[in-house]
């Protein structure tokens, strides 16, 4: 795709690649008037006035003075609006060590002389000059000092001049403040009313997004749906010549991290036309009414510019369900911005020409008159990626990865169930990281299977400080894990058991989770089973029990909880669902009925923890052996337990069903055989027969 630059120097990255998302434009502009300007002037002036104006000296006594002009040292005396009289000293004065010190030059050279002693309060005028003739009777008459009665006006003592300065200070001040919070972003440039613009970056012929739907790998589906949009912009007539029209809206929907902003960010690489980006928080603000203007400014931009994009990543920011919350006050900000968005996009005055792309992760609040026809037309679902879409999106993100060759990734994205694009990104990026930190250099795979582990578990400590008794016990509860989940039918296949210490955790047990559509209720009473397999290989080989045991206990209760009050899996409780039923402090269920799904809960999770004991004490030895290899080797991984426990259980239900399979192929093929044969005698028969009713004949 041809991308048009534009002349001048263009934002790169460190790497000298342009960066896609800086959306400043390269063509050279008239210099704007920087208020800065401003500042500075005043600085100067502030400065000047301090240093230009003669001041100094020290304050002195009465006495001391008298002594000084006593002693001959004093040249001049200026007696200032009648209440400071300043003291100049004499140049052979100046030379002796008692006033060196006290002695101050002009602020520049060739300045006036700046006095060095000065009195604060000399009192009666008449009394003062009585006074001063009184010390200077035995000097020299060419020693004698002539007082000189100056007055003065000091500008900065005037009341208005004053008040002034202050409310200047204030509006500095104010202007600084809301220039900060208007922001650089939207029209205005962040001046003092540009509060209330539009925070959307624009994406245009001149800023163009580095990112197409080359780049966007799994999401096929959804790729489509919004392909389709920007087809319509590029070839209108395809689609209005049999009567369609384009979709108004349509709202990226998905678990975080499934590539619901990257697919926007190829939207605007693609499209031709402009392309607003914004993120819901970008509308709430302190003051009441910014985030309505802010709405208002942006839709003001986009119809100038129709037709074009508006994209609003994390719209649940502004499109929470109205009325929800009772302890908000009847004029909530957030509502008001949701109102005239609503308006905006479907209102009695709006035009077309605007289509709205949304993206958010929590659907399930947004307020419905959001997500109607007109406004939304289209609701695309962004899901976890499946197999074959885990293998494409590995390699999209391999592409800079210098990784060893002959690298299997349809084994990568075995390993990798539950991962979204994001976590394989990030997945990809740690591989490298720790094939670098061993000096590697290329990406092997078992870099990327110690990268799943980074990411899943968490860092590993090798260091960490455990007891002997700590570490057995840790062993044993993950041998119980193992050893029940292996002797369950429908659990989670076993990849590999460790005791090495990971994040928050003293041990592990890694599965391989099935990708399973739907669960039924053997599958999660087994996984619950597995999961309480640590305790209760504790309670049966310590007769203890630890709080090493919170997560799995957490995942229990939550396990039940949702078989009982969701799912409709408890026979006690029935077909009904509570989910997404909270409405804060009041329940959807009676207190009977949340007794008796306590109770079931209970029930469940004792049940299934019985079990896990009975498999436990049944296996106490091999449960031992395989706590044993765990203290000796730290990891262990499924080819050991088979050599301990023999084929797992679900292993053997696959090599049974596999087995009736060859068997049921055997006999269909024997019968086809048979059938092949007798259909030959028959017509055998047949044709002896012909033969002879032609030879009477």
């Amino acid at each position: 795709m041809s991308e048009n630059k534009p002349k001048g120097k263009t934002p790169e990255n460190q790497n000298g690649t342009p960066n896609p998302f800086d959306n400043k434009k390269a063509q050279t502009k008239k210099p704007k008037f920087n208020p800065i300007w401003i500042y500075a002037i005043l600085a100067a002036i502030f400065l000047g006035i301090t240093f230009l104006n003669p001041s100094g000296g020290l304050k002195k006594d009465t006495g001391e003075v008298l002594q000084m002009i006593k002693n001959g040292d004093v040249a001049k005396l200026n007696v200032v609006n009648r209440n400071r009289a300043e003291v100049y000293l004499t140049k052979e004065a100046k030379e002796k060590d008692t006033y060196k010190k006290d002695i101050r030059k002009p602020n520049f050279p060739g300045g006036e002389d700046i006095y060095t002693y000065y009195l604060s309060d000399i009192g009666p005028a008449d009394k003062f000059q009585e006074t001063i003739d009184a010390a200077q009777i035995d000097l020299k008459p060419e020693q004698r000092i002539v007082t000189n009665w100056i007055a003065e006006s000091d500008p900065w003592a005037s009341p208005i001049l004053q008040m002034l300065l202050w409310v200047g200070i204030l509006v500095l001040v104010w202007m600084f403040v809301m220039r900060r919070m208007g922001g650089s972003g939207g029209a205005g440039g962040g001046q003092i009313f540009s509060i209330g613009k539009s925070k959307a970056q624009l994406f245009d012929k001149d800023t163009k997004v580095n990112v197409t739907f080359k780049d966007v790998a799994g999401l096929e589906g959804a790729k489509e749906e919004v392909m389709e949009i920007v087809d319509f912009l590029k070839n209108p007539t395809k689609y209005s010549n049999l009567g369609g029209k384009i979709p108004k809206g349509a709202l990226l929907v998905g678990p975080p991290g499934t590539g619901k902003t990257l697919l926007a960010k190829a939207v605007a690489g693609e499209a031709d036309v402009p392309f607003f980006s914004l993120s819901g928080s970008d509308f709430v603000e302190m003051f009441v009414g910014v985030g309505a203007s802010r709405v208002r400014d942006l839709f003001r931009q986009a119809k100038e510019k129709a037709p074009c994009i508006i994209f609003i990543d994390e719209i649940d920011a502004i499109g929470r369900a109205r009325g929800k919350n009772a302890m908000q006050g009847g004029n909530d900000e957030r509502e008001n911005t949701l109102n005239q968005l609503l308006t905006e996009m479907d209102g009695f005055g709006t035009d077309s020409g605007v289509i709205m792309l949304a993206a958010t992760n929590r659907v399930d609040i947004l307020d419905s008159a959001l997500l109607r026809a007109g406004r939304f037309d289209r609701q695309i679902y962004a899901d976890m990626p499946d197999l074959n879409e885990r293998k494409a999106i590995f390699l999209v993100h391999l592409k800079p990865i210098k990784a060893e060759e002959n690298l299997d990734i349809d084994f990568l994205a075995r390993q990798t169930p539950g991962f979204s694009g994001a976590d394989i990104a990030n997945m990809c990026n740690e591989a490298a990281l720790i094939a670098a930190r061993y000096d590697k250099k290329v990406v092997e795979k078992q870099d990327f299977l110690d990268a799943v582990d980074r990411i899943v578990g968490g860092l590993e400590k090798k260091n960490k400080v455990i007891t002997p008794d700590e570490k057995l016990a840790v062993a044993v509860h993950e041998a119980g894990h193992a050893t029940v989940s292996w002797l369950c039918e429908h659990a989670h296949p076993l990849v590999k058991v460790t005791i090495v210490p990971r994040g928050r955790s003293l041990g592990a047990a890694w599965y391989l989770p099935d990708e399973r559509q739907i669960t039924r209720t053997e599958q999660l009473l087994d996984e619950m089973c597995a999961t309480l397999g640590g305790r209760a290989a504790e309670k049966v080989i310590f007769d203890k029990i630890s709080t090493g045991a919170l997560s799995d206990l957490e995942k229990v209760t939550k396990q039940a909880m949702a078989m009982v009050s969701i799912y409709g899996l408890n026979e006690a409780i029935g077909n009904v669902s509570y989910y997404n039923m909270d409405q804060g402090f009041s329940k959807p269920f009676s207190e009977k009925q949340a007794a008796l799904m306590d109770d079931e809960i209970k029930k469940l999770t004792d049940e299934q923890y019985l079990r896990a004991i009975k498999i436990i004490a049944d296996n106490k030895d091999k449960v031992l052996a395989l706590a044993n290899q765990l203290l000796e080797r730290e990891v262990i991984f499924k080819e050991d337990l088979e050599k301990i426990f023999g084929m797992s259980a679900s292993d053997a239900i696959a090599k049974k069903l596999l087995d009736d399979q060859l068997i049921i192929a055997d006999t269909a093929a024997i019968i086809e055989e048979n059938m092949e044969v007798v259909e030959a005698e028959e017509i055998d028969e047949t044709a002896a027969e012909t033969s002879e009713e032609t030879a009477e004949n």
